[in-house]
């Protein structure tokens, strides 16, 4: 089933906003809100309603994303009289589209390949250009929510000898999933770690941490929200005995394993953690 096309039965069950009729025979209509699936493409519908005598006017559409003097431009097209298509600007970003018509009386937006970026309330305007100059947008704006899975973006572990060790299981998705430790044989209580980095967008981004992680077992972080679940798993293979000079601490190996639904991707990623004079230096695992 094209995920597309769920998205746009879900925004169909929303109750149309219709906001009230403008002078001289003007209205226009939104979803209140829409709702996408990341990585899928999403149609923000709008239509109106205006004078016969605009019909031979040039039209120019505009979407924006926010309201106020932090809103930002997203989409802006001319509909000159005779013309079949709104010819966007040179500069417009391909990943906005009008879907609709401006001719018809449709303004509705597609954006492609949605991400969790996205998420906001965008504006329709519409302008007629021409002897007077007259506008018309909604007052209330559609809200696109943009919902993903759960995905963990790092698993790592930090601290010394002397404080202990820990693990830092980093996930994101929308709605923000829920994050538990699992080991060998019970679940482990995990606690979040705040305030995230400066500028990180904390509505779906999550850290929770697992302190007392022992040499020697295994640590698994599971994330889940309504849309899936994924997990990774940490092992933490005890020292093996130093071939170092004397006083140095042997190296500390760790290795990761990821399952996404039912798939176990075994071995994707695999980081070194020296220990030395007690403490855990350099950590860097990744896997794709």
């Amino acid at each position: 089933m094209d995920v597309w096309l769920l998205c746009s039965c879900v925004s169909l069950l929303s109750s149309a906003a219709a906001l009230g009729s403008g002078d001289d025979g003007w209205s226009m209509k939104v979803q209140p809100e829409v709702r996408a699936i990341e990585g899928y493409p999403v149609v923000l519908p709008c239509t109106f309603s205006h004078p016969q005598h605009s019909q031979h006017s040039s039209l120019q559409v505009l979407w924006r994303l926010g309201h106020g003097q932090g809103a930002s431009v997203l989409y802006r097209c001319t509909s000159r009289p005779g013309a079949a298509t709104c010819e966007p600007g040179p500069q417009q970003d391909q990943r906005y589209r009008l879907e609709g018509n401006p001719r018809e009386h449709d303004l509705s937006l597609r954006i492609h390949s949605t991400t969790l970026q996205d998420s906001g309330r965008y504006y329709c305007r519409v302008e007629v250009q021409g002897r007077e100059h007259i506008s018309f947008e909604d007052k209330m704006g559609t809200r696109l929510r943009v919902e993903a899975p759960p995905k963990i973006l790092a698993l790592s572990v930090e601290g010394s000898e002397q404080s202990g060790y820990r693990a830092l299981c980093r996930v994101q998705g929308s709605p923000l999933p829920d994050v538990q430790w699992l080991g060998p044989d019970d679940l482990l209580e995990g606690s979040p770690v705040g305030p995230l980095a400066q500028g990180t967008p904390a509505h779906y981004h999550t850290v929770s941490q697992l302190r007392d992680v022992q040499p020697g077992q295994q640590y698994t972080c599971s994330a889940s929200n309504p849309l899936g679940k994924e997990q990774a798993t940490l092992y933490v293979l005890p020292p093996r005995p130093s071939l170092s000079a004397a006083g140095a601490s042997p190296p500390l190996l760790l290795l990761l394993s990821v399952s996404v639904g039912a798939k176990v991707i075994l071995l994707v990623g695999m980081g070194v953690w020296m220990v030395q004079g007690g403490a855990l230096q350099g950590v860097s695992c990744r896997w794709k």
